[in-house]
């Protein structure tokens, strides 16, 4: 049984999505949760119903394109409940999607800044905090399969993703030795909000991605959220420097029926 009484995750990107469920994860499980977001009334909505629930859970308005707010994050967070035991740094941009000679330096920026750089910093401030405290910590970060696979138009965002599986390694290395633990997962084709905006699941343009996936459908951000919480539980405490793939089977390679 996973039991967090007495422990304080940070999920980022947590109003929506695989944040939200993973939110609501953590504070079944009775940790007490901030959400990280820009979005005031859905956030809002994820606390209330962590609270319905009889949980503790606080919201903390953060742009993951400003380092300084990133940093005050943790600071608050810190503020607020005493420590800082778990983090899921999801926040993320699919950014813009179209083929090289189409893109700009700007578009490069944009969703490097908030998908490698910002996870970068959360990573670094929530360390700081860590090795500050008894007990060490726990974080995970959001990844994806096109961190090791690709879709035309996908360059800069792959890029973001396999830069944040590469450095996931040599950080888990460095704070091993003080208990803190770093994985990342990679999602596959899952419903979100995120992927709606390219196609609803029930659109004809899913239905190659699905006839792909060894299990024949889409991922849920429930799913996803469930593998946040084993990740960042005892059951893992021999887990570090990982990229878990949550995918379906998608992501296996070999010979497909067309």
């Amino acid at each position: 049984m996973i039991n967090f009484q007495g422990k304080v995750a940070l999920i980022t990107g947590g109003s929506s999505g695989m944040g939200r469920a993973a939110a609501i994860a953590f504070a079944k499980y009775g940790a007490k949760v901030v959400v990280a977001a820009r979005r005031e009334d859905q956030s809002q909505a994820v606390i209330t119903q962590i609270c319905q629930m009889g949980g503790d859970a606080h919201w903390i308005k953060t742009d993951m394109r400003n380092p300084e707010q990133i940093r005050s994050l943790i600071e608050q967070t810190v503020e607020y409940y005493g420590r800082l035991d778990f983090a899921f740094n999801n926040a993320g941009t699919e950014g813009k999607f179209a083929p090289m000679t189409e893109l700009s330096e700007t578009d490069w920026e944009q969703t490097i800044t908030v998908n490698l750089k910002a996870v970068w910093l959360c990573m670094k401030y929530e360390i700081e905090q860590m090795l500050k405290q008894p007990g060490g910590g726990a974080i995970v970060n959001t990844s994806s399969w096109l961190a090791k696979g690709g879709l035309v138009g996908s360059t800069i965002y792959s890029a973001s993703k396999g830069g944040l599986d590469s450095m996931i390694r040599p950080a888990a290395l460095e704070y091993a030795p003080h208990n803190i633990r770093i994985n990342n997962i990679n999602p596959g084709i899952i419903d979100t909000e995120m992927l709606r905006r390219f196609f609803h699941p029930d659109d004809d343009a899913a239905k190659p991605f699905i006839h792909h996936i060894p299990v024949q459908r889409l991922g849920t951000s429930e799913e996803l959220a469930q593998t946040v919480v084993w990740l960042c539980s005892d059951a893992t405490s021999y887990i570090t420097g990982q990229t878990i793939s949550v995918d379906g089977g998608y992501a296996i390679p070999g010979h497909r029926v067309a």
